[in-house]
């Protein structure tokens, strides 16, 4: 039996990580878990799985939760993430949390040699090289739990040798078919239509803006270390095809199944292995369209951008991120248009490029970028 820590046990990933648990309680123990200020939820994950560490985002909540429940340590803030990341008995860091702690997290796991099953995207967007070049000096496995990132795993695993391009499905987001006109107009309730997947409002919405193929790209780039101009994004609008592989010789490997994060989540925990999970016999491959599209990179400008800034490297996917960030969360806060976030991010993008980047940061140099666009527009 293998023991996870799970980094974001409330958010969704977390969640729906603890349902795959659930269904494999054989294979797997709820070692530890982290959450922010959802204290309810994790009360109630506190009760039923009962984990030996447990963190929170701020101390009183600590202090309070460690009155309540005794036999737990607790922690707190950053460092409590830090701490839960490095514990011994543990097996498998599931980093499922938002922002640049996460990254922190992860290095300190592969410093005390934990595989890590990954969801935070900010990790690899940010810090690419420098996690990955650490994940091999420790011999770490980084497993992706992203479905497109798990569909190119299990097409090929981590040996390139013999693939040629790595094809990243995109549904194509809620504006698929809407003309550029049309966009100008929709509202934070239009872009979390997603038509495929259930996901968090930040995600949903950098789906509609298609941002978010462009980070995957980043993401694919350095977990299976691929050139920038073979790995390619397609629009494939039913999500049943979660990613391709082509190789060599012509052939092209895909990976298919419902929408559903459990699958990839479970793979990430069992991989190499596969084990009958909680999916199982949930997709019916009778009367299945698949169609594949070019992406419109005009209608959607933000993933030529992204794409861009990746292959300029240096501090330009950090910035990308960071300045994305925060103009998706004013969308969702209604200060500013769905268009006026690509408005925001070429300006910012346009500045930086003119004035700043380092063609090989440290890592703190990444923090320090994203600092300080986040003073600049008084988001921390």
């Amino acid at each position: 039996m293998k023991n996870v820590i799970i980094l974001g046990s409330t958010g969704s990933i977390g969640t729906q990580t603890l349902e795959v648990i659930d269904k494999l309680k054989d294979e797997f123990c709820v070692l530890g878990l982290a959450c922010g200020k959802n204290i309810s939820l994790l009360e109630k994950q506190i009760e039923k799985y009962k984990p030996r560490f447990v963190s929170v985002e701020s101390e009183t909540d600590a202090q309070a939760l460690e009155k309540k429940y005794k036999g737990i340590d607790f922690f707190f803030g950053e460092n409590g993430l830090l701490e839960l990341s490095k514990i011994n008995k543990n097996d498998i860091l599931v980093v499922a949390t938002s922002g640049i702690v996460a990254t922190k997290a992860v290095l300190k796991g592969i410093e005390n040699k934990k595989t890590i099953a990954l969801a935070n995207k900010e990790t690899l967007v940010m810090a690419g090289d420098i996690v990955m070049k650490k994940a091999r000096e420790n011999n770490v496995s980084i497993i992706p739990i992203d479905s497109e990132h798990s569909a190119i795993l299990q097409c090929m695993g981590f040996n390139n040798q013999f693939a040629k391009r790595l094809w990243i499905t995109a549904s194509g987001g809620p504006f698929l078919n809407n003309t550029r006109e049309e966009m100008k107009n929709f509202s934070a309730k239009d872009a979390l239509k997603h038509p495929k997947w259930s996901m968090g409002k930040k995600i949903t919405t950098d789906c509609a803006t298609l941002v978010n193929k462009g980070l995957e790209v980043i993401e694919a780039h350095h977990l299976y270390n691929f050139d920038y101009e073979n790995i390619k994004v397609v629009i494939h609008p039913q999500s049943i095809v979660h990613s391709l592989v082509e190789f060599v010789d012509g052939s092209f490997l895909a990976q298919m199944g419902i929408t559903s994060m459990h699958i990839p989540i479970q793979y990430a925990l069992s991989y190499p292995k596969r084990l009958e999970g909680i999916e199982s016999d949930s997709f019916n491959i009778f009367d299945k369209k698949l169609e594949f599209f070019k992406p419109d990179y005009e209608k959607f400008p933000l993933l030529k951008l992204t794409i861009d800034c990746a292959k300029t490297g240096g501090l330009m996917p950090t910035i990308l991120n960071c300045i994305n960030e925060i103009a998706v969360y004013k969308f969702l806060r209604g200060e500013i248009k769905f268009l006026d976030i690509e408005k925001m991010i070429f300006e910012e993008v346009q500045h930086c490029a003119n004035s700043t980047n380092s063609p090989n940061p440290t890592l703190e140099e990444i923090f320090e970028a994203d600092r300080e666009i986040r003073k600049k527009y008084q988001c921390f």
